[in-house]
């Protein structure tokens, strides 16, 4: 269904009972809500917890900056590092997380356990600081505060992740085969055993919705925003941190560092798990979090 949120459509799936605890899921760089597993979703709804899910603007269904152009990255990149305060991108993380919170409005939902998944963390970490009223506990899944001096991707994982996005793919073939490359690079063992898997998703989320542009504008959203690791000392409520031991995108030095930024954040480091939710490791997630929002 299509809400009105933070004054644009947003595209929201609720799951569960109206009546218990909600949770709100944020999803990760260029990812739609479809890349939530199933299981995880229901596995949640089982455990007493009605679960939103939504697409973040610029991907799925909900509102594109059609017209709005994003800078070059490695542009960007090069000219915060000099003028860290200059903005440039068309919106930033913030943004972001109004949108977010525009979806709890939406649905009449006066607080709610947030969980954020890679860039979807990063957006979790200003929801928890700037909206904290609206806030009943926080868990960041392989996210990072992208703090000065913490470890970064492989050159490879670099290489290709600027790659997409800087990537004006003509068709959904050469996007498919682009964002399987990267999937690739970045998924757990398991994950990448299972490529027939990635290839249906990814096909299922182009058939949902196919809009390369929207890559390129919240990449600079995120570079924009720059270091959170103030924003993250700004967080009071409880906050876990889940982060996989093989993550080669967003290395586990980057969730501990959500955690040492965060007083009393908890940190659990899931062995097998790479920037991905394999499924062999959903129903230990589910148990984490369900743990974690039962106990805030």
């Amino acid at each position: 269904m299509q809400v009105i949120a933070n004054g644009i459509n947003i595209e929201v799936e609720d799951h569960g009972n109206p009546d218990d605890p909600a949770i709100l899921l944020v999803m990760g760089y260029t990812a739609q809500l479809i890349y939530w597993p199933m299981d995880f979703v229901n596995g949640l709804v089982a455990k007493g917890f009605r679960v939103i899910t939504f697409d973040n603007r610029d991907v799925g269904l909900s509102y594109k900056f059609d017209g709005v152009r994003g800078p070059n990255p490695i542009r960007q990149l090069i000219t915060k590092r000099f003028f860290p305060n200059r903005q440039m991108a068309p919106y930033n993380l913030s943004d972001m997380a109004r949108d977010a919170v525009g979806v709890l409005d939406a649905l009449k939902i006066d607080r709610a356990h947030i969980i954020g998944a890679s860039m979807g963390g990063m957006i979790g970490q200003l929801i928890a600081a700037d909206h904290a009223k609206r806030v009943l506990s926080f868990t960041a899944i392989m996210s990072s505060t992208n703090g000065p001096g913490l470890p970064g991707a492989s050159a490879d994982v670099r290489r290709v992740l600027m790659k997409t996005a800087r990537a004006n793919a003509r068709t959904p073939d050469e996007a498919l085969e682009l964002g399987l490359a990267f999937s690739s690079l970045i998924a757990s063992d398991e994950g990448r055993g299972r490529p027939d898997e990635r290839r249906a998703m990814m096909k299922l989320a182009q058939e949902r919705a196919f809009y390369p542009a929207g890559p390129k504008r919240q990449m600079a959203a995120i570079i924009d925003t720059g270091n959170l690791r103030p924003v993250a000392k700004r967080i009071k409520v409880a906050t876990m941190v889940i982060h996989g031991a093989d993550d080669p995108l967003i290395p586990p030095a980057c969730g501990r560092d959500i955690a040492a930024h965060v007083k009393g954040a908890r940190f659990e480091l899931v062995e097998g798990m790479g920037h991905d939710l394999p499924p062999s490791k959903l129903p230990e997630l589910v148990d984490l979090i369900a743990d974690h929002c039962q106990a805030a």
